[in-house]
């Protein structure tokens, strides 16, 4: 699956969703120098590899509890919604290049679902950043 499906936010950075599969989400971030945060080196913008990993982690949220199946479910509303993003950036991106970003759903309780994220661009082994999100679901399940 490539799509720019998405949001309409993913859809202005260019974002891409490549594969998604139940809990887990791998997307690309063409380079474009439009997202470019530092014209003397060419450096993207943080915000936009944030924007990505918090939609790369929603949407395996999304998929993790079912809510999104096919690309056209990822246009509609959902019953979740991003609680707290933490991102730790180890280094910046290295300009001209494609960044990865890939989102897993790590664990769903009744109403919290947890979800983690990295930005690459050569090796998953060597983030540009990680992130950690809380999400919450208006929909309640059983147990925890």
């Amino acid at each position: 699956m490539r799509s720019r499906a998405g949001t309409a936010f993913i859809q202005a950075l260019g974002g891409e969703i490549v594969e998604a599969s139940a809990g887990k989400v791998l997307m690309r971030l063409p380079y474009s120098k439009k997202l470019v945060g530092n014209p003397d080196t060419g450096v993207l913008h943080g915000g936009a590899i944030t924007g990505m990993l918090d939609h790369a982690c929603g949407m395996a949220v999304g998929t993790g509890l079912g809510v999104i199946i096919t690309e056209a479910q990822a246009r509609q509303t959902t019953s979740y919604a991003t609680l707290d993003l933490r991102i730790d950036y180890m280094k910046a991106a290295k300009p001209g290049a494609d960044v990865w970003v890939v989102g897993e759903c790590v664990k769903i309780t009744r109403q919290i679902v947890f979800a983690r994220g990295r930005a690459y661009q050569d090796s998953a082994d060597d983030p540009i950043a990680l992130a950690t999100g809380t999400f919450i679901t208006t929909e309640t399940r059983a147990g925890s």
